[in-house]
């Protein structure tokens, strides 16, 4: 938990800040900008199912420790050189970093907590929001001194976890039965995993909730700023987003968690909660047919009210969803090559931000040159809607809980 929370408070307190250091203070070009983000993000997503798998082969805790390493030096050199080669190498090196630690963090979790798996996700989700909430809060702090100086507080925030982790985690392989399976060649690793059909069927249907959740970072705030301006009434309703996703996450999701499970099946978790992240677009769907004040009152309400109450549903939608999602993998995976299989899922469900953000970047583009600013909010839902259909099929027909001998078999 403490890994995790501390992982994203160094990610989070330079990340949101570099294209600015890059545009602004190296005065780069935009798509130079955007190349360099961009291989941060491809080298991430790329090679997480390399990074699940040698986790499976080498244990979880070497690659944590690597992935903190790796990140350590790269936010060292993001801070110390301002030249093209070697801003695309350190961003290559923070993207790798990602894929190496996240299917070990997770899968590690998950051997650690055994039967407690779903509880254990949920307060590791509080931990994930509470370390996304507090590190712009002090990146930004920092920022008021130097992009160097946050770039080596968090490299240093990421040498001190490495650290401690070499020192205090304890060591953690797959179960017996993975472990014996570790000396296979990674292409037979490998085979086991794609050729596991409810597993790619319930990555596939999960991808909707990714592209719906991380409109908080793309559509929710560009609509923001469309309706409230670059100015104050903009960056303020801008900051209640975050802050209404971050807290709530942060205050609820134990209690969401022990709810569902008491009431409600996993199966029957998964699809509520994608129905009700595909309902969170209907308060901007509402919006769309109020005429938008000239100012005041009025318009603040209205710039900010329907984006934060989708922001809160989203965030109820995966509270009610993450644990559980995070527990149908281990479950599908038949606790055999968990970290080869999270990794899989992470790079689908990557794949399917990137699709999903270009279609909806062009759909709020053509809405927007069309007039018809509804269709955007519309189509997310009918999105979610259609998520949460497929996975209660999956429920359903009993493609969310194979057999422990069909899984092997797979």
């Amino acid at each position: 938990m403490v890994n995790q929370f501390t992982i994203n408070l160094g990610f989070y307190m330079l990340m949101p800040y570099l294209a600015q250091h890059l545009s602004g203070t190296l005065g780069l070009a935009g798509w130079l900008v955007g190349l360099i983000l961009g291989v941060r993000n491809f080298s991430q997503q790329g090679m997480f199912l390399v990074g699940g798998t040698l986790a499976d082969r080498l244990g979880y805790k070497p690659l944590i420790i690597a992935g903190c390493v790796l990140r350590t030096a790269g936010f060292a050199v993001l801070g110390l050189v301002d030249s093209l080669p070697a801003l695309l190498a350190a961003s290559a090196a923070t993207g790798l970093a990602g894929a190496l630690f996240n299917p070990a963090v997770r899968a590690y979790l998950a051997a650690d907590a055994g039967e407690r798996r779903v509880e254990a996700f949920a307060l590791f989700n509080v931990y994930y929001q509470a370390g996304i909430l507090l590190g712009p809060v002090v990146g930004m702090a920092l920022m008021g001194v130097s992009f160097r100086v946050t770039c080596l507080v968090s490299a240093g925030i990421f040498a001190l976890l490495s650290a401690v982790q070499i020192r205090a985690l304890p060591a953690r392989r797959a179960n017996e039965r993975a472990s014996g399976e570790r000396q296979e060649s990674v292409l037979a690793q490998w085979r086991v995993v794609v050729s596991n059909r409810p597993f790619l069927l319930f990555s596939l249907a999960m991808v909707g909730s990714y592209i719906l959740s991380f409109q908080i970072y793309l559509a929710l705030p560009l609509e923001v700023r469309r309706l409230g301006g670059q100015g104050l009434t903009g960056t303020s309703a801008v900051a209640l987003l975050f802050a209404v996703s971050g807290l709530s996450t942060i205050l609820a999701q134990t209690r969401v968690t022990a709810w569902c499970k008491a009431h409600i099946s996993p199966g029957q978790a998964l699809s509520r909660g994608l129905l009700l992240m595909g309902g969170a677009f209907l308060p901007l769907l509402a919006a769309t047919a109020v005429p938008v004040p000239d100012g005041g009152a009025g318009r603040w309400l209205l710039v900010a009210v329907p984006p934060a109450l989708t922001a809160l549903l989203l965030a109820m939608g995966t509270m009610v969803a993450y644990p559980f999602e995070m527990d149908t993998i281990v479950r599908l995976s038949g606790d055999r090559l968990v970290a080869t299989h999270y990794g899989l899922y992470n790079t689908i469900s990557g794949l399917g931000i990137a699709l999903g953000n270009l279609l909806t970047g062009t759909a709020l583009d053509a809405a927007r040159a069309a007039g018809l600013s509804a269709l955007p909010w519309l189509v997310l839902s009918t999105l979610g809607l259609a998520c949460a259909a497929a996975l209660y099929g999956l429920h359903r027909t009993g493609q969310l809980a194979p057999l422990q001998s069909q899984t092997a078999t797979v």
